[in-house]
């Protein structure tokens, strides 16, 4: 297992909107011989659908679908927890100062959320925070295990 840092940092409202954070379904297979025709279309449709998602810079609304994502947003690799949380306990460091609430740029708190990222990393587990940067901005972070997932085995490394 290694682990794949993400980040994203953009208007609050871009991150809101649900639907540009999901992957796309699967169209169904065709039942009639009319459904051919239009089995053809949603499967184009789906493709670029799914391009869309992989290069949109939004994080995914699940965690392990960052792996969905292009390799070009993984922000660093790590093959220890260790290492991970140390990536997210800078991050945390440089980006508190804009964090909108007091509480949550608390150093206390910040070093009880990388130790946490740590631990949960050791069992497998994704790590997903978000924060307020000002009014109108949203920094998310992410750690996702990789080869396999703990929530989507299935899913490939995307760098190989």
């Amino acid at each position: 297992m290694h682990i794949h840092a993400y980040s994203w940092l953009g208007e609050k409202e871009l991150f809101d909107r649900e639907s540009l954070r999901r992957p796309p379904v699967r169209p169904r297979p065709p039942v009639t011989a009319e459904d051919e025709v239009d089995d053809r279309e949603d499967k184009e449709r789906y493709r670029t659908l799914l391009e869309t998602f992989r290069h949109s810079e939004l994080p995914p609304l699940e965690t392990s679908l960052w792996l969905l994502k292009s390799p070009a947003l993984i922000r660093a690799t790590f093959e220890e927890p260790k290492d991970a949380a140390a990536w997210l306990g800078r991050e945390l460091t440089e980006h508190a100062p804009g964090f909108l609430s007091h509480q949550e740029a608390d150093t206390a708190r910040l070093a009880r959320l990388v130790t946490t990222a740590a631990d949960r990393l050791t069992h497998g587990t994704d790590v997903s925070f978000g924060f307020y940067l000002g009014r109108t901005s949203f920094l998310s972070l992410a750690l996702v295990t990789c080869s396999p997932n703990h929530w989507l085995p299935d899913l490939p490394c995307p760098r190989r």
